[in-house]
């Protein structure tokens, strides 16, 4: 991603609707995981996420491979390292949980970032992965993030599997929304994350809370989050 789009995503996720409810399944995720303890949060960018890591007690750590989404990430005051998913140079088995959310789309050899996921966890620790799902929702956004692919349940499945990793549960996010994001994205020429009227955020919001209660997570959906761990 460029660093104009890092710049724009930090900017806007305190009060984009679309941030503000990843973070809270990221909260609800972590009161699951229960006792924290260190946490690597990989591809951060300005650590949005990693604040939500903090804030429920994990001693958490943004690995970046821009420099701007480090430097971006010190600046709130977290602790940053400049390193490549595909290499990271941290010692194995040095954490408990290693977030890696909208990151192995921008990586062509993916395969290789999920065997580093499973190289720096303990034995049971827990891997949060989020990817953007379906190559029919592929548009001008996902060039403009520097995506290379979306996924498909299988081929997902397959790649966390084969990497190492123990699926523990996989489900579609932003289901409700789907068709209100495939129309935009036909129309998208390019990064539209922006800035949303306070009114339609708020009804925007108001969708996405009500997919928490809904049983919906196995429809089609925009993202596809997964909860995985690493065998003991």
């Amino acid at each position: 991603m460029e660093a104009t789009e890092i710049r724009c995503m930090v900017e806007l996720e305190d009060r984009h609707w679309w941030y503000r409810e990843r973070r809270a399944v990221l909260a609800r995720e972590l009161r699951r995981l229960g006792t924290p303890g260190r946490a690597l949060d990989i591809g951060a960018a300005g650590g949005g996420n990693t604040r939500v890591l903090v804030r429920h007690g994990w001693d958490a750590l943004v690995a970046d491979y821009s420099e701007t989404a480090v430097r971006f990430a010190r600046e709130r005051g977290l602790k940053a390292i400049h390193a490549d998913a595909r290499d990271l140079p941290l010692p194995d088995m040095r954490f408990d949980l290693v977030l890696a959310l909208d990151v192995l789309e921008h990586i062509e050899e993916d395969d290789r970032a999920v065997r580093e996921i499973v190289r720096v966890l303990r034995p049971g620790g827990t891997a949060l992965i989020t990817v953007p799902c379906d190559m029919a929702l592929w548009s001008a956004h996902d060039l403009a993030c520097g995506h290379v692919r979306r996924y498909t349940r299988d081929g997902l499945s397959t790649l966390l599997t084969e990497g190492g990793l123990v699926i523990d549960a996989m489900w579609n996010w932003n289901v409700l929304l789907r068709p209100v994001v495939a129309w935009r994205r036909k129309k998208s020429t390019g990064f539209d994350l922006k800035e949303t009227p306070r009114l339609v955020g708020a009804a925007l919001t108001a969708v996405m809370v009500a997919e928490r209660y809904l049983p919906v997570r196995s429809l089609p959906g925009v993202t596809l989050t997964v909860r995985a761990r690493r065998p003991l």
